[in-house]
């Protein structure tokens, strides 16, 4: 059973621009769908059963080009999230996201990850067109 995945998008905008932009978490509900609203220690959250207010460690390196983010769910669960910006020349970039699979019970974990594979793309296009305009 996959546990993974890896979707990357190209981004005309240079890196040291993309990782300002994705390593603020106030930016997250811009680009993706699932957070509602996101500072340096928590996130409002959509989640199947409503939304849930989460602990947020943002974890970026400028050096590495690494943004990470640590959720901390109310019930104790963690979920991870690590991604990476590639400089492509001087005024691209290549966004590349590991997505692992939500902490939920194993006999939801095949449809929670496609699901979030299918939403992950259209966050990453989300993504390019805001950092592209």
């Amino acid at each position: 059973m996959k546990t993974f995945d890896v979707q990357s998008v190209g981004i005309k905008a240079g890196a040291a621009d993309v990782f300002a932009f994705v390593s603020n978490p106030a930016n997250l509900p811009r680009w993706t769908g699932a957070f509602k609203r996101a500072d340096a220690a928590t996130a409002d959250l959509a989640t199947a059963g409503g939304a849930v207010t989460i602990r947020l460690d943002t974890l970026a390196d400028s050096k590495a080009g690494t943004v990470d983010w640590k959720m901390t769910f109310p019930d104790g669960s963690v979920g991870m999230a690590y991604s990476r910006i590639t400089p492509d020349g001087e005024r691209n970039a290549v966004y590349s996201f590991v997505l692992m699979a939500p902490p939920v019970p194993l006999e939801a974990l095949e449809g929670a990850l496609a699901a979030q594979m299918k939403l992950l793309a259209e966050e990453l296009l989300s993504l390019k067109t805001l950092l592209e305009a």
